[in-house]
């Protein structure tokens, strides 16, 4: 055949839903009735290659493992590591390497494992299709389908390629995971709209989706790549992950400190080298002690502590971390972009509302669980008036599907609306089992497309009965009565028309329920001609996959915290809008189709998601560039999701947070992170911790950076004016493994503050090192460097050796350190409180390791010999630790000057404490 027919005709390629099945045959050249010939399909096969979802170059093991050293930190780290190896401090040395191979070796797992991402989507394709081939159907493996095959679909099978429907009987397709509607989709042999988006097109069936119930033929319009499952499999290989907010950060920071410490160790090189008091050895030695203490080689474990300790914590609350910077990118979320589908809501139908002649009635309850209350005009209802007792005896009798809790989850066999009609008999107050014993069916007209209704004949111990349920407008017209508590009356045809409109303007899913006693019929062959016009309308139910409880609150704890809420769905507009008025998202009015978003250029879209927080009908790469438009704006998203139509988008966002229970393993493999109950309100949760971890890891460079400054400018002061070394190149590492280690930890351990989601978010480019952080780190530098030459000289002063003051010298900079702990904790707020010593045991476990170390390197034979150290009278610890107490005080004055004066308060970011964000 020759394809080249379809250019020709000038019928776009991708709009085969918008061509009559006659046309549509004439153009890929089959027949409906014979199918492909077996020699015409191996030259298409051959032409259009085997129907599979291409794999892309992948990075062989090796360069992906030395692709994990290229960061200017690392390379920092080797540098220093290798520095170290000259000094021949081989235990230090191997302590860098250490952490260098394990952050390597942790990127590589993690990267290998979001490759898998595209292997899952390829996995969803069908095994095995049955087709036409000379006028015989076959089963072949679903790798051979190509585009013109007739394909011969039913109940249960997994669709093998895009097809076209030609013919279909009660057919209904599970799309969830390829448009994100919560209900199966029904589906019809029509042709639509040549715009009609991916969940519009009724008649078609989509590779990768599963047919619930009826079966079809259709044509293979699409195949492989194709597909749509094809397209999203394209767009995921083409996203690129980003890079995190933190990491970012250390890289500039990473450069900088790289480029001052060359740039100082020469100049202070060639001036000791004019002055001339020192070897070119001893020179050499000096410099590299104080490049060697300015690095903060204890930083990368530090941080990376940190956000294991807060991968742990969020595990407890359910969110489960895929790559661990992703821990601190939740703290910089400015938005939260959401899929509505089992997030926001359950992904469980059930009955909201019902309507009867004489009133209106709300259905309480969580999806398909039992428990619940009906209300009447806010009341709960107390005995269920006989109407409401029909309409549950219809809700039971009248269904076929199956609804049965396993392992405490409720599971549905059928049709979830269906399935939905059970719980809300169940909290009328009767039971299925007694019910269906009492009447049992004996006849039944089952639900097809064509007519839109279903009825069962029962018989009971009163007569048979007729019990009705289908869409309001076939119901309605075969009513010619209504049921009240008098008894059937007149039916008010225009009462229940606006009733039904108000309910699907609410979002639900609407359906008639109707009874006729005694209908005079008999069992056997009943079929939909049969239905009478005389029958009794019980009233109409309004069915929706309601929202979680939870995700209200945690909705409105994001806005507290300046977090925008957007919903992204797949579902109709009308049902978005629903949900996120409930929900509290937007302003409950304006909603944005994927039609609209298809007809803005980038600018427009990203002009409109500065208004707008509701999208629906949204296909995959709708998802995809409202999550970049977003981006263009500044800030940092985080996109949930559940179906493969989602996993683009989780991968360019920051954060990409996949549904642990109902979520496809293509998402969860696209995502950075995991909900294990897949709850909305994790999410929040998730969000306080990545705040508490970045606050804590700027806390813990606050703490460590000081010290780095002050040892390497005590070195740098006595190279400038040519007096002894208060602190040798080995003291110097010795400081910062205690402190670093000992104490830098203990912060990794800091609870939440109380305000921490009352603040907004941090801004996307502030700098981890602010301008008050450099403030802090030359002030507490400063104050450390005076601290320590003062004991040095002091020391001095009092006759004591080289050896002796530089003990001291060290005590006193590591004593320093201890009380700077206590200021740590809280960046602004006064450490004069009791506040400040309680809530973090790890502080003095951190304290009392410090105090057995120094003691050790003071007291201990190996360690004077090893760092030239000699033991202090106690007389001297008296003044070290006044000294120290005096340096703890002097940076409590300083933070009351900073609190005192609203122009200096207002320099520090808003992320500290004291700041609230207003509700939105």
């Amino acid at each position: 055949m020759n394809m080249s027919g379809i250019a020709a005709s000038g019928v776009d390629a991708t709009a085969w839903h918008a061509m009559p099945v006659g046309e549509l045959e004439r153009q890929l050249n089959t027949d409906l009735s014979q199918g492909l010939d077996a020699g015409e399909a191996a030259k298409r096969l051959g032409t259009y290659g085997a129907n599979l979802l291409p794999k892309g170059k992948k990075r062989g093991p090796i360069i992906r493992f030395l692709a994990q050293f290229h960061n200017i930190l690392i390379y920092v780290l080797l540098v220093s590591g290798f520095v170290k190896l000259m000094l021949s401090l081989w235990l230090d040395a191997s302590i860098i390497f250490a952490v260098v191979i394990l952050n390597s070796l942790l990127g590589f797992i993690q990267e290998g494992r979001a490759e898998k991402a595209l292997d899952s989507i390829r996995n969803m394709l069908s095994a095995e299709a049955r087709v036409l081939r000379d006028g015989a159907v076959r089963l072949i493996p679903a790798e051979d389908v190509v585009p013109g095959d007739i394909v011969l679909l039913e109940s249960g099978d997994k669709i093998p390629a895009d097809i076209r429907l030609a013919d279909t009987k009660n057919l209904r397709t599970e799309e969830a995971a390829l448009t994100g509607e919560s209900v199966p989709s029904e589906k019809s042999a029509a042709a639509v709209s040549a715009k009609a988006t991916v969940g519009d097109r009724e008649n078609m069936a989509f590779s990768g989706t599963m047919i619930v119930s009826g079966r079809a033929t259709g044509i293979v319009v699409a195949t492989g790549s194709q597909t749509e499952l094809g397209r999203i499999n394209q767009m995921l290989a083409e996203v690129s992950v980003l890079e995190t907010p933190l990491l970012r950060q250390i890289k500039k920071f990473g450069y900088v400190i790289t480029v001052v410490i060359v740039c100082v160790s020469a100049l202070l090189f060639a001036w000791g080298h004019w002055l001339g008091h020192m070897t070119f050895v001893e020179l050499f030695q000096a410099v590299v002690g104080i490049a060697v203490s300015v690095i903060p080689e204890g930083l990368p474990a530090l941080i990376t502590i940190t956000l294991a300790i807060g991968v742990q914590r969020m595990a407890q609350r359910n969110a489960i971390i895929r790559r661990l910077p992703m821990v601190e990118t939740l703290g910089s979320v400015s938005r939260i972009c959401s899929d509505k589908t089992g997030t926001l809501t359950l992904m469980e139908m059930m009955v909201t509302s019902v309507v009867t002649a004489e009133s209106a009635y709300a259905v309480t309850g969580n999806g398909y669980a039992p428990e619940g209350e009906i209300h009447e005009s806010g009341t709960r209802l107390g005995a269920a008036p006989e109407v409401l007792s029909l309409m549950g005896r219809v809700s039971i009798l009248c269904n076929d599907a199956a609804l049965f809790e396993d392992d405490g989850k409720w599971k549905v066999e059928g049709d979830p609306t269906e399935a939905a009609l059970y719980p809300f008999a169940t909290k009328l107050g009767m039971d299925r089992t007694a019910e269906t014993a009492a009447a049992p069916r004996i006849d039944a007209i089952p639900f097809e497309s064509e007519h839109k209704f279903m009825a069962t004949l029962n018989r009971s111990t009163h007569g048979e009965m007729l019990l009705v349920k289908g869409a309001p407008e076939v119901i309605i017209e075969h009513c010619d009565r209504q049921q009240t508590a008098q008894g059937p009356a007149p039916l008010d045809r225009d009462r229940f028309a606006r009733e039904g409109d108000r309910l699907a303007a609410q979002g639900n899913r609407v359906l008639g329920l109707a009874w006729l006693p005694n209908p005079g019929l008999e069992a056997g062959g009943l079929g939909p001609q049969h239905l009478p016009k005389t029958l009794v309308l019980l009233g109409l139910v309004g069915l929706m996959d309601p929202p979680r409880k939870e995700a209200i609150e945690a909705v409105r704890e994001c806005y507290g915290g300046g977090i925008r809420v957007t919903m992204i769905t797949g579902d109709h507009k009308i049902t978005a809008a629903a949900i996120a008025r409930m929900l509290g998202i937007g302003d409950g009015k304006t909603a944005v189709a994927g039609a609209e978003i298809e007809a803005m250029n980038d600018a427009a879209l990203q002009e409109c998601v500065r208004d707008v927080d509701v999208f629906a009908r949204a296909s995959p790469e709708h998802k995809l560039r409202l999550v970049k438009a977003i981006q263009a704006n500044r800030q940092v998203v985080a996109m949930t999701g559940d179906g493969v139509n989602d996993a683009p988008a989780l991968k360019k966002a920051d954060v990409g947070v996949a549904m642990g229970i109902k979520g496809t393993e293509v998402t969860k493999e696209a995502a950075g992170m995991i909900l294990a109950d897949d709850n909305f309100a994790s999410i929040s949760a998730a969000v306080k911790e990545g705040r508490t971890v970045y606050n804590n890891i700027e806390k813990a460079m606050l703490f460590v950076l000081p010290t780095n400054v002050a040892q390497g400018v005590v070195i740098a002061v006595a190279i400038l004016f040519a007096f002894t070394l208060p602190i040798t190149a080995p003291q110097v590492l010795w400081v910062n493994m205690v402190t670093s280690v000992a104490l830098g930890l203990a912060i990794s351990f800091e609870p939440h503050e109380a305000d921490v989601m009352r603040r907004p978010p941090r801004e996307v480019d502030r700098p981890i090192v602010t301008r008050f952080g450099i403030w802090r780190i030359l002030f507490v530098g400063a104050a450390l460097v005076i601290y320590t030459l003062a004991t040095f000289f002091w020391m001095k002063a009092q006759g004591t050796s080289d050896q002796m003051a530089r003990t001291a010298a060290v005590n006193a900079i590591t004593l320093g350190q201890v009380f700077y702990l206590f200021n740590s904790r809280y960046l602004l707020n006064s450490s004069l409180s009791v506040r400040a010593h309680m809530g973090n045991p790890y502080m003095w476990y951190g304290i009392a390791g410090v105090v057995v170390l120094q003691l050790l390197f003071t007291y201990a034979l190996p360690f004077q010999a090893i760092f030239d150290t000699e033991g202090l009278p106690m007389s001297a610890w008296i003044w070290l630790v006044a000294g120290a107490f005096l340096f703890f005080l002097v940076v409590e004055l300083e933070k009351l000057v900073i609190r005192s004066i609203p122009a200096l308060k207002g320099s520090v970011a808003p992320q500290q404490e004291g700041v609230v964000m207003p509700n939105s």
